[in-house]
């Protein structure tokens, strides 16, 4: 059973939130640290918001539990430069967020979620996009990378 990716990385901020409120010794606070946060939930937001155009603009399926429904190959516009900008954008605003309150578990848990949403999330999607848009896919897999 899959969890929707949204939710994925909301399980690092969560968690981060609840260590810190359990155990406040894990928290941490650095020179910086609210512009960094700041840049990192910025960017996250604006690549979701470019991300969600570039779908909305082809009138291809949103939802990630079912790549099958796709009816069009989105490549440009953000993902000339990502195929998972929506993916990035979670994971940044996630960072951002952690970073902002401190929040060492949420840092920690994160990376587990980008390997979550890699292995069983975006690996599965490539294979319904691979068997529904064929050479057209596999050509723009070459010229995007998967995430950055």
């Amino acid at each position: 059973m899959k969890i929707p990716p949204p939710l994925v990385f909301a399980e690092p901020v969560l968690i981060g939130w609840a260590v810190e409120r359990f155990v406040p010794a894990t928290g941490f606070a650095f020179s910086g640290q609210i512009l960094l946060a700041t840049i990192g939930f910025l960017c996250g937001s604006v690549l979701l918001i470019l991300a969600l155009t570039g779908f909305r603009a082809k009138k291809t399926t949103v939802n990630p539990l079912d790549p099958s429904k796709a009816s069009a190959l989105v490549s440009g516009g953000i993902y000339r430069i990502s195929r998972n900008p929506m993916y990035l954008g979670m994971a940044l605003v996630a960072f951002g967020i952690c970073i902002a309150a401190g929040w060492s578990a949420g840092l920690v848990l994160l990376p587990v979620a980008v390997w979550y949403i890699n292995e069983m999330q975006i690996k599965p999607e490539e294979a319904a996009l691979r068997a529904r848009f064929g050479s057209d896919y596999d050509a723009y897999c070459k010229r995007v990378r998967r995430w950055i």
